[in-house]
């Protein structure tokens, strides 16, 4: 049975701040056309999700939103090789792991991102990336849609995709970059470990432009009303939109409640990453000194040390076994209990590796 999300929900004619006066506080997944005014990722994320799970699958249904600044990165991504934490700390924003593959994303509310839901017997990942292309070019601008279903404008892209199938429904989601702020988009993304090897998905890197450097009056709002128009006459939708605020009602509802609780929390953000090894090397005063740290689930399996130095080799290598078990990048950053100088050498060395 379709459960009943309880939040302000506003009926418009088109989605132009235009409000009619039938107004009603119950949402749930009988619609078509979704709009959320919140700009909480961990909200619209889970609302994105309820929506999937209790729409009908039968009919389409289209939802979009925009996000505060954070990083979005795919349901089997390895966080520590898709972001560069230290780049992210300092601005102030949180990655996200979402429920859906694919790559990497950076949100801000310059980013307008999109959803397609449809029956899985009828999904078809290029289909729906002619419905946003059809959008773009609505608005004067000369966009294309290459291989990787991404819509591009010459060698740039511009909107990036990925996808979640589960059963008898999929949906198609991405991001629209309108004036996004693109310095910190590649500050947090930029990410140089080759070392690093994970069986996760890697994300496909390529030069981004913002829509805005092709039609400088394009806004949220317009590329909202031309996706909303592509939507309906691809799929022959005759409804209005229906606006989605975030509130104390809609946050309570356990669903949403639990999902909005569980993006945040390590075991999710963290614990979901998958097998990963990442080799270091760094010459200290002493000898050279080579690591390779073994993590799954967020957790260390193994860390082997070595030295060329055979007289200090045993108190390294200990030095490696004693952070086994550990959360990685989480490694308590105390002395270890040898007590030579260069195993508190060593030891701080990898948790610092770790923790960038």
């Amino acid at each position: 049975m379709i459960s009943v999300f309880r939040s302000t929900l506003t009926r418009l004619s088109s989605y132009s701040r235009q409000f009619s006066s039938s107004r009603t506080t119950y949402l749930d997944a009988d619609h078509s056309i979704y709009v959320s005014t919140s700009t909480n990722p961990y909200f619209n994320l889970t609302l994105e999700d309820w929506l999937f799970k209790n729409k009908d699958v039968s009919a389409p249904l289209l939802l979009l939103y925009r996000d505060d600044p954070c990083v979005v990165i795919g349901r089997n991504q390895n966080p520590w090789k898709e972001v560069n934490m230290p780049a992210l700390k300092r601005a102030g924003i949180p990655f996200i792991r979402r429920r859906s593959g694919g790559g990497t994303v950076f949100h801000d509310t310059g980013n307008t991102n999109f959803s397609i839901h449809l029956p899985r017997n009828s999904f078809d990942r290029h289909a729906t990336a002619q419905v946003v292309l059809r959008a773009v070019r609505s608005l004067d601008i000369g966009a294309d849609v290459n291989d990787r279903n991404d819509v591009c404008v010459g060698p740039y892209k511009v909107s990036g995709s990925a996808y979640k199938i589960v059963k008898d429904r999929a949906y198609h989601h991405g991001t629209m970059l309108i004036s996004t702020r693109l310095d910190t988009l590649g500050d947090v993304l930029y990410v140089n470990k080759d070392s690093m090897v994970t069986r996760g998905v890697a994300s496909v890197r390529s030069p981004v432009r913002n829509l805005r450097e092709f039609q400088p009056k394009i806004t949220h709002d317009a590329f909202v009303n031309a996706t909303v128009q592509a939507f309906r006459e691809e799929y022959g939708v005759d409804e209005p939109v229906y606006e989605i605020h975030e509130d104390s009602e809609s946050v309570s509802i356990p669903e949403i409640r639990h999902g909005m609780d569980e993006l945040p929390s390590w075991n999710w953000a963290f614990g979901q990453t998958p097998e990963f090894t990442y080799t270091v090397q760094r010459k200290f005063e002493w000898g050279v000194v080579n690591a390779e740290i073994r993590s799954k689930h967020g957790v260390i399996l193994s860390c082997t040390v070595s030295t060329d130095d055979d007289a200090k080799a045993d108190v390294v290598a200990d030095v490696g076994r004693q952070i086994e078990g550990a959360r990685y990048a989480f490694v308590d950053d105390t002395e270890p209990s040898v007590g030579a100088e260069h195993a508190r050498d060593v030891h701080r060395w990898l948790v610092q590796e770790m923790s960038t």
